[in-house]
């Protein structure tokens, strides 16, 4: 946990990816990156509409493919516990969800869908992470509220650190996009969608990877 008198709670710690590996066929089987979500909610919402690939990225790599080693990171979460991709490692697949905003109405559908339906994306193979650019205490108060049961992490500090090694941060909203990464237990990414802040994604697409990955 964040001390009183240490940087801004939810400083992540952010590591680029590796190597790629060589690619696996659950990555065919995605909406692809960039793809559009489709299905599963509606696209109304306060989050002004924007395309993949339009915010600046002059700092941060393109999102990682399936195949490639997955950026490595550390968070906190709304409790205040540090969490890591590499506490997974061996264990659980994670499922990584970037969403724009805490308290918005397409964010708020999508991680409420999720959370109605959490045993298909959550159970002893593989963990939903959720990750916003929004701070620890707005993340407390958020899942207190909506009583989400995965974990919120906080990349507010250095902000969108995360959200920059995996290529879904908008600098210009100073937000993520709305990036979702399938990472196995060994690291690697297996399928990913990113779509922009408007485009809410599919329940159905998340069904499917987990699916065509064994988890």
């Amino acid at each position: 946990m964040s001390s009183p008198n240490g940087p801004p709670d939810g400083g992540p710690s952010i590591h680029p990816p590796s190597s790629p590996v060589p690619s696996d066929p659950v990555g065919s089987s995605g909406s692809g990156t960039g793809g559009p979500g489709t299905g599963g909610f509606g696209t109304g919402g306060p989050e002004p509409a924007s395309e993949p690939g339009s915010q600046d990225r002059a700092e941060q790599p393109p999102p990682p493919r399936a195949g490639d080693r997955a950026p490595v990171f550390t968070l906190t979460d709304q409790h205040g516990q540090s969490v890591s991709l590499t506490d997974f490692r061996g264990k659980q697949a994670v499922l990584l969800v970037f969403y724009p905003f805490a308290f918005s109405r397409v964010c708020g559908s999508e991680l409420q869908a999720i959370h109605e339906s959490v045993e298909d994306f959550q159970n002893e193979r593989v963990q939903v992470l959720a990750a916003s650019c929004d701070a620890l205490y707005s993340l407390r108060a958020y899942a207190d509220e909506a009583g989400f049961g995965f974990p919120l992490l906080a990349d507010h500090w250095p902000h969108g650190g995360a959200a920059r090694a995996y290529g879904v941060f908008d600098a210009e909203r100073g937000c993520a996009v709305r990036g979702t990464f399938l990472i196995d237990h060994e690291g690697v990414v297996r399928w990913t969608v990113v779509n922009g802040l408007a485009d809410a994604r599919s329940l159905d697409d998340y069904r499917a990877a987990l699916a065509a990955a064994g988890v």
